[in-house]
């Protein structure tokens, strides 16, 4: 007697997207739903829970002190390395209890792993390289949900820079409208979306980092706040203050960074967290007061955000732009880009149906996903190579053969081409962001 067999499942994910940037203050939490009736598909995605909780400023200390010492002593970096797994395994627990979440409905935790140190640009003695912290295995254990982590690693391998992640481009492209996103995190990046060709997404997108977001800005308010106050709130202290152009330019003048071309990616090694004191010092040498420092240093995001545009933007004619990420809000920035581009309409990415404080964790969420399925995906324009890959680092957890049985009934056991179309969903309804 024979059964009947479902041929063509449709995938049906929940996966639970941890990320914290490079200032490591805190974890963002992104529980996400995918879902998607088979490859050739678009993807739906759904947010269903969102929330944030501050890191230990002793797990962030350990890392910068292994940095500064070299990374002599082998048992720091197996120190720090587990330590920062139990803090993600801890946060995303509590945030399960919090939220009051059934556990067992977590297919997957896809978490960021922190950049302890790079080589993107090796010498002739040296191998591209990304050293990535945070052990998914420790996750998945403590958890029991199998865990994706070091989606960048790969990226290392096969040559392409910025993160390997299509998402802005998926969310956002458009028929007619040169788009752009930029994430304005610890690091900014930005991401430029050229219209659709043929009405189906044009792979010529570009993202990469365009340098300090508001790492700098945030160290500046807790030097003078004694640590009482974590950034600058509506931008107000900056507000009160006066930008010395000549440390703005000095800075964006003599930082390597900012005379490499793209593709480019920025971590520790290029920013690292002791400019921003010496940036304090030498703005305070010349008299500047606290709010005079916090509006020269956040000039120095502004006019590196601009100054990337201009170079590197496919036109200087950006119909859209949306802002996402924790200085999104900060108008000190905002203003600047604006008077650079009067005509380009700005926007945060809430009003694309995702909170503009949790487009990292979404990102993070999509990629586990991606990974897991064996998707690959696009990278960049402009990139090295346009190699296709999949990226990330797969931990077991104790659900690990119940999500292998969706996604290899899913995928029949073959690698995906990647995302053709996603379709936000918010309180069930579509947004297609195509205004």
């Amino acid at each position: 007697m024979g059964s009947i067999i479902n041929t063509d499942p449709e995938l049906d994910l929940v996966v639970l997207g941890l990320s914290s940037g490079i200032s490591m203050e805190s974890i963002e939490f992104a529980l996400c739903r995918f879902r998607q009736q088979n490859p050739a598909q678009p993807v739906r995605l759904e947010l269903l829970k969102y929330g944030e909780t501050l890191l230990d400023p002793g797990i962030e200390k350990r890392l910068t002190d292994m940095i500064s010492d070299d990374f002599n002593s082998p048992e720091q970096v197996a120190q720090v390395n587990d330590i920062l797994g139990e803090a993600f395994a801890e946060a995303a627990l509590q945030f399960i209890a919090t939220n009051d979440i059934d556990k067992s409905t977590i297919d997957i935790i896809s978490c960021r792993a922190q950049a302890a140190w790079r080589i993107p640009y090796p010498a002739v003695h040296q191998t591209r390289t990304s050293l990535r912290l945070n052990e998914g295995t420790v996750i998945a254990s403590r958890t029991g949900i199998t865990t994706v982590t070091d989606f960048r690693v790969g990226e290392a391998v096969v040559g392409p820079q910025g993160a390997p992640s299509d998402f802005d481009a998926l969310l956002l492209h458009h028929p007619t409208k040169l788009r752009a996103c930029q994430n304005i995190s610890g690091i900014g990046n930005v991401c430029f979306i050229p219209p659709d060709i043929s009405g189906e997404l044009n792979n010529g997108f570009i993202n990469f980092d365009t340098g300090p977001g508001n790492i700098y800005i945030d160290a500046a308010i807790r030097h003078y706040t004694n640590g009482a106050q974590r950034y600058d709130v509506d931008g107000e202290i900056g507000k009160r203050g006066e930008v010395d152009e000549e440390i703005v330019d000095d800075f964006i003048s003599s930082h390597p960074y900012f005379q490499r071309s793209i593709p480019k990616s920025a971590g520790r090694d290029d920013f690292r967290a002791s400019l921003a004191y010496e940036l304090i010092s030498k703005a305070e040498d010349k008299g500047l007061s606290p709010e005079d420092v916090v509006a020269t240093i956040t000039r120095i995001t502004a006019q590196s955000i601009v100054d990337h545009y201009k170079c590197f933007a496919p036109s200087q004619n950006i119909d859209e732009l949306f802002l996402c990420g924790g200085s999104a809000y900060n108008p000190n920035i905002v203003n600047f880009i604006q008077k650079n581009y009067a005509s380009t309409k700005i926007y945060t990415l809430d009003v694309a149906g995702i909170p503009a404080v949790a487009r990292e964790a979404i990102t993070l969420a999509l990629q586990g996903m991606n990974t897991v399925v064996s998707r690959t995906v696009r990278t960049s324009h402009g990139a090295e190579t346009r190699q296709q890959l999949i990226a990330g680092k797969i931990s077991p957890g104790d659900n690990y053969g119940q999500v292998m049985q969706k996604v290899v009934q899913f995928g029949n056991g073959e690698t995906l081409e990647p995302i053709r179309d996603l379709v936000n969903v918010v309180n069930g309804e579509e947004i297609h962001n195509k205004w």
